[in-house]
């Protein structure tokens, strides 16, 4: 195959546009190039009067091609094999978010039969518990938007981007699109599925893992390990059941303090590692359009952004999880706690776009000091928001122009939040320590000199946003197993990913260290 780069595509045009220009570039007839296919779509806004797609095809051509172009490549689609092997014992997965699904769809495919436990209930099930906590009902804290089939990203703008250039990805992408996404995620540059749709993707998923031998266990909470001569022999469920088992792969996400605290008082190898906390920052869509694309985005997808910015004492910090035509959402899993996230649907047709609005923090500014402070910090400031919110899961909130006067906010101005249950208007410097406020009272005007209206005095701050990552890393060797051998931390809640699709490649590397244990003991 042949791979083209660099195509351009008006902003209003259709791809069949793109075969026509493949042809031009390769110099040859168009009925010449056959299974033609989108690899990869950019919008390029840089200019506001010239607003444009960069593309690449990937294409076959009939008879003898003679051509010199820097764009011009040859080209082989990834393939991903799984290797077959038979299992003598069967393999345990702890969560059933990204990384649990990849890595329970892998082995599943190789044939082990895996086991999986999520805390969680299922997508349906659960569905039903975050909209009536939403609606201002009781929090379930095992199953809401941290817990429970798909994870904590199944309640999020389901982005698939990544930093990660790991050529599993391209695999990941390809089930995404073959369980309900999108075609789209396979070329988009900035892939995303929406709430509504992974919904369905990762029922999907789960029926193909049980379709080939696999088990789902909703409602199955690790609770404990049993150890013996430094190896995992089982696996305790919900502190009454132990599940024989010699390999479980711990992808429990970021946001299991319980077992954190489990794993921690077993004296499993742990680190504090660097994370971040702030707000989610809400403004007007429109507004956001207008910033960067210089006019009201018509057949465009609705404008995001990403920013960052360095400070003149040292500090730092960025936007993440950026949602066009989101909502702020209600994300607690501990009662009498609040914390946000963002969520868009696939269409991202909302009033509002929001984005976390971070400050990086490390293991010295932790208070307390020890393994888990902070985990023990996330927590305290989330209570202190429940407190102040009402103590009704409503969310402290305050305008932007309000926030760098340190003067409470009384009410909304051109923005309206979004976040459900609702908002109580207050100043966010009782909910925030000052390592986090001194920051962003820095960050946000100079962000609105990256971004036209990211300062604007009505935008929203809703508090806190404190589950961007994991405070903890629970560590590994080089064989991905921890000290434990047998036990394989993982994804997003283990510190080694950060988002959908990383987490899915990790839970992948996962698997495939599970596999090669089984074929080293059937060796033997």
């Amino acid at each position: 195959m042949i791979l083209i780069r660099n195509l351009r595509l008006g902003a209003d045009e259709s791809h069949d546009a793109l075969l026509l220009r493949a042809a031009k570039k390769l110099r040859v007839a168009p009925e010449r190039i056959q299974n033609w296919r989108l690899v990869k779509k950019s919008l390029d806004a840089r200019k506001k009067d010239d607003l444009h797609y960069v593309c690449a095809v990937a294409c076959e051509v009939g008879g003898r091609l003679r051509v010199r172009d820097k764009d011009v490549s040859e080209y082989s689609p990834p393939v991903y094999e799984i290797p077959r092997v038979r299992a003598a014992s069967r393999p345990v997965v702890a969560g059933f978010g990204p990384a649990g699904m990849f890595a329970a769809l892998v082995l599943a495919r190789a044939g082990a039969r895996p086991i999986v436990l999520e805390r969680g209930q299922d997508a349906l099930t659960r569905l039903r518990a975050v909209e009536t906590f939403r609606a201002g009902g009781r929090l379930d804290p095992e199953n809401n938007v941290q817990f429970g089939e798909g994870g904590a990203g199944t309640f999020s703008d389901g982005k698939l981007n990544t930093g990660t250039h790991d050529p599993r990805l391209h695999w990941v992408l390809e089930q995404f699109a073959a369980h309900g996404a999108p075609e789209s995620v396979q070329w988009d540059a900035k892939p995303h599925i929406g709430t509504d749709i992974l919904v369905d993707v990762v029922q999907n998923l789960r029926r193909e893992i049980v379709s080939l031998g696999g088990e789902v266990r909703f409602g199955a909470k690790l609770t404990g390990l049993t150890i013996q001569d430094g190896r995992l022999t089982g696996a305790e469920i919900n502190g009454a059941e132990t599940l024989p088992c010699d390999s479980l792969i711990l992808a429990i996400g970021h946001s299991a303090r319980d077992t954190f605290e489990m794993l921690h008082g077993l004296g499993l190898p742990m680190e504090p590692k660097p994370f971040s906390m702030g707000v989610r920052i809400e403004h007007r869509q429109a507004a956001v359009d207008l910033a960067q694309y210089g006019r009201a985005r018509g057949s465009l997808p609705a404008a995001d952004y990403s920013l960052n910015v360095h400070l003149p004492d040292g500090t730092s910090a960025y936007t993440f999880c950026m949602c066009p035509g989101g909502q702020v959402f209600a994300a607690a899993s501990e009662e009498s706690g609040v914390c946000t996230n963002g969520m868009s649907y696939s269409k991202r047709d909302g009033e509002n776009a929001n984005a976390a609005l971070l400050v990086t923090l490390h293991p010295e500014d932790f208070p307390g000091g020890g393994v888990l402070s902070g985990m023990v910090w996330q927590r305290e400031i989330e209570r202190r928001a429940f407190a102040l919110g009402g103590e009704d899961y409503r969310a402290p909130a305050q305008r932007a122009g309000d926030f760098l006067a340190h003067v409470p906010s009384r009410g909304p101005g051109a923005v309206q939040p979004s976040y459900r249950p609702g908002v109580t208007w207050c100043d966010l410097h009782e909910v925030l320590p000052e390592r986090i406020t001194g920051v962003l009272e820095q960050a946000i005007p100079a962000l609105g000199k990256k971004l036209r209206g990211f300062d604007d005095p009505d935008a929203v701050l809703t508090a806190p946003e404190t589950r961007s990552s994991s405070p903890v890393r629970i560590l590994r060797g080089p064989d991905l197993s921890s000290a434990v051998a047998g036990l394989y931390p993982c994804g997003e809640g283990a510190g080694y990913a950060g988002g959908i699709s990383s987490a899915a490649v990790d839970g992948i590397r996962c698997a495939e260290a599970v596999l090669r244990q089984i074929d080293a003991a059937d060796a033997l």
